[in-house]
Order: structure tokens, then C-alpha cells, then sequence
């Protein structure tokens, strides 16, 4: 075999590779922070699910502030995340790679920021042809990349899910799982080969890492697909978020037990402690979101400061694990932002976060070697936790190239039942 030869199956195989990978999200580096979906004034929770067709906005601060130029890209995947054959006309209009020109830098605030805004459909990217799964990747001036992060877009079919919580039929997890079992309801909507065109993802409160995926309908009448799973579609129950509220950047609140000003502002919750053997008790709270607001602002998105967050937790040391403070405030990554060091002589976990005031929720966590994260480990799992369960349904024609988000259904564990 010649030398050119060799050169073209290299690159073949490269090219097969690359066209192969699974898309993962990649955490922005410390300078950029608050990464939000919106859409009619609402932060979407978890991985942003939106109707195909709709307006949304993708926004994110710089605290360099300096103004810098960013790009982005728009990448298109099926159900699996897997990169489709689709070349980028066909499932985009327009063009990306372009420059981001909304900016504006923070007003009245210790921390300098300038804050980015993407609006979708734009003059560049006039419209997303299809409905399924999608990243938005940043680069800068060098063409690095600087975080991506995945987003779904659904179509309203004539298509019906009905989903439902139940309590689990294993008598070990009956008070600490929750079921979801759903219809498809696909009416006119023609499905051939339900088995592997038909697909399903199940989300608890929009948390794509604890997703359940690939369910088979177990049996079907006529054009309605039945999923009457247990173990199989069940969800540890968690429980409900801890929280702090920080608009009034000055005052201690209900969960804040002091205020300090340094070269920003630093504060300090109170010390928590695991709940995983107490009784559990009902907490309103947004599912791990947060929502960012100053009580004094025009303009939360530029008037709004940078905070020093100040998490502490007593517990005993917990040998070949770390903890990390949890949430959707960084897109429930855990990594070195988020660990917790013990302090030996005061026997508590500490650490400390940057973030934009507001309204937080978060958990703390255990992460093992295998990466795998234990969100129960200090708040326990019970059944009577309030989660939202989300359900949505994908198909792929024979023959087909992508996979369509066809339908979407919906239910919170408020209505559960035995």
C-alpha cells in the first residue's frame, strides 16, 4: 500500500471517528458565568426544552469585561446525541459562525461584566428547520472553544402523552422511588415499527444526567403505545431543594447568616445539615433552578452583582468521595468551583461559589471515583417530594436521517398516586 493510500484511510478513519462522538456539554472556564436559556422572560430550567418554531434567547456574562468577540455555531444530533448525516443547510437557515453584537457591560456593580445575548431567530440564523436535539457552541477570537451547551426543540403533533406518577411497586423503595408511566397517544401521526423508530426520554426536573432513555412500548392498542414500566421508569423521589435569596445585596436573609464587603460582596449561608434520617417536610422550591434578580436594579441582567457564596455543611468526613454544592446554577457539572474541603477543626465542608445574585436553589452532593453522583446522600429520597416529569417522544421514518421530537407530555409527583 503506497503512501497517499495510507494518507486517505488515516483520514478516513479520523474523519469516522470525529462524525462518531457522543455531543457532551463542556463547562465554561471561570470567566464566564450565568450561561441562560430564556423564553417570554422565564429561565429555563435544566436542559431547555422549547415548542420548534418558538423565539428563545441564549445570554451569559463575561467578568472580564472587556468587550471580547464570540462566535457561535448551532449543531444538530439525534436521539442519541450522535452527530446526524445532515449537512447544515438542511436543518438551518441562514448562517452562524457569526459574531455575537448584543452586548452590554454591567452598570453600577463591584464586579465589571459585560453581559451577551443571542436571540434566536435572528438575521443570521433566520430559522431551525427541524425539531430535536441541538448544542450552541461559543468560540473566541482564536477560534477556541468556549462552552456548549445542549437544548431541545419539540413539535406539537397531533400528538397526546399522558403521563403519570405513581408510587414504586418494589416494597424496598415504595417510600423513596417515584414511577412514571405514560401513553403515547399518536392518532393520525403514522409510526411504522414503533419498537426501533419509536423513542422516549423521561427527565426529573429537566436534569438530562438522570434521564431515562429508550423505553420500548410493551404493548399498544390501536394508535395508543403503552409504557407500564416499575424499576425500570422509576426515579429516586430526592427532595426538595435548599435555597437562598439574595436580591437585597446588603441584608442577611432568612438564609443568610452574615454579610461581609471586601473587594465584592461575600456572603455566608447558615450551616447546613443532612436531612437524609429526618422526616420529611414539604419546602416550595423551583426544582433547581435559579433566576437572577436585584431588588434595586432597572436591569437585572446588567445591574445585578457578583457574589461570593459562602456553602458550609456538618458532616462527618465521607472517605473516597468528594461533595459538591449542586443545581442548575452550573448546569448540575461538578467539578473544582463546586467541591467542598473539610475543615477539620470545625468539623464542617466549606467552600465558596461566585455567583449572580438572586434566587438559588441547590443540594449538596456526593461524587464517587466512577463519577457517579449521589444526589440523596444528604437530603435523603422520599416519594412525597415535589418533582416535575417530563416526557418526551422522538421518531425516526424508515429510511430516515433524524430523529423529530414529535410530541411532549407532562406531570408533577404532586399527583401521585399507589
Amino acid at each position: 500500500m503506497n503512501f497517499k493510500r495510507l494518507i486517505f484511510f488515516f483520514f478516513l478513519i479520523t474523519s469516522k471517528i470525529i462524525l462518531s462522538q457522543v455531543a457532551q456539554e463542556i463547562p465554561p472556564p471561570n470567566y464566564i458565568k450565568t450561561i441562560q436559556f430564556e423564553q417570554d422572560d422565564t429561565t429555563l430550567n435544566g436542559i431547555p426544552i422549547m415548542e420548534f418554531g418558538s423565539q428563545f434567547e441564549v445570554n451569559f456574562d463575561d467578568i472580564v469585561g472587556d468587550e471580547a468577540f464570540y462566535y457561535y455555531k448551532i449543531k444538530y444530533y439525534d436521539f442519541d446525541w450522535n452527530p446526524t448525516q445532515l449537512s447544515r443547510n438542511e436543518y438551518l437557515e441562514g448562517i452562524d459562525n457569526v459574531r455575537i453584537q448584543n452586548t452590554e457591560n454591567s452598570l453600577n456593580s463591584l464586579q465589571i461584566y459585560t453581559h451577551y445575548r443571542i436571540f434566536f431567530p435572528n438575521q443570521s440564523v433566520t430559522q431551525l428547520k427541524k425539531s430535536g436535539n441541538y448544542t450552541i457552541e461559543l468560540y473566541n477570537d482564536d477560534d477556541e472553544i468556549i462552552f456548549i451547551r445542549k437544548f431541545i426543540l419539540y413539535e406539537r403533533q397531533n400528538i397526546n402523552i399522558e403521563v403519570a406518577v405513581q408510587r414504586s411497586r418494589t416494597l424496598k423503595h415504595i417510600h423513596q422511588k417515584q414511577n412514571v408511566q405514560f401513553t403515547i397517544n399518536t392518532n393520525d401521526f403514522p409510526i411504522i415499527n414503533p419498537n426501533n423508530n419509536l423513542k422516549t426520554l423521561i427527565l426529573q426536573n429537566r436534569n438530562l444526567q438522570t434521564s431515562i432513555n429508550h423505553l420500548k412500548p410493551q404493548y399498544n392498542f390501536a394508535n395508543k403505545y403503552i409504557y407500564r414500566y416499575n424499576e425500570e421508569s422509576s426515579f429516586w423521589g430526592g427532595n426538595e431543594y435548599w435555597n437562598f435569596d439574595n436580591k437585597e445585596i446588603r441584608n442577611a436573609t432568612l438564609n443568610i447568616s452574615h454579610v461581609e464587603l471586601k473587594n465584592l460582596y461575600h456572603h455566608h449561608l447558615y450551616t447546613h445539615r443532612p436531612r437524609k434520617e429526618a422526616i420529611y417536610t414539604y419546602n416550595p422550591d423551583i426544582n433547581g433552578n435559579f433566576v437572577v434578580r436585584n431588588i434595586a436594579a432597572n436591569n437585572n441582567d446588567i445591574e445585578s452583582e457578583y457574589v461570593w457564596v459562602h456553602f458550609s455543611l456538618a458532616s462527618p468526613t465521607i472517605k473516597n468521595k468528594e461533595i459538591h454544592v449542586y443545581g442548575n446554577f452550573n448546569y448540575y457539572n461538578c467539578n473544582e468551583n463546586t467541591l467542598l474541603k473539610y475543615d477539620k477543626q470545625s468539623k464542617i465542608y466549606r467552600g465558596k461559589i461566585l455567583l449572580k445574585q438572586g434566587f438559588l436553589n441547590f443540594k449538596f452532593v456526593t461524587k464517587d471515583h466512577n463519577n457517579y453522583i449521589d444526589e440523596g446522600a444528604f437530603a435523603g429520597n422520599f416519594d412525597k417530594t415535589e418533582n416535575e416529569y417530563i416526557v418526551l417522544a422522538y421518531y425516526r421514518k424508515p429510511g430516515g436521517r433524524f430523529d423529530r421530537a414529535i410530541g411532549i407530555g407532562s406531570n408533577n409527583s404532586t399527583n401521585i398516586t399507589n
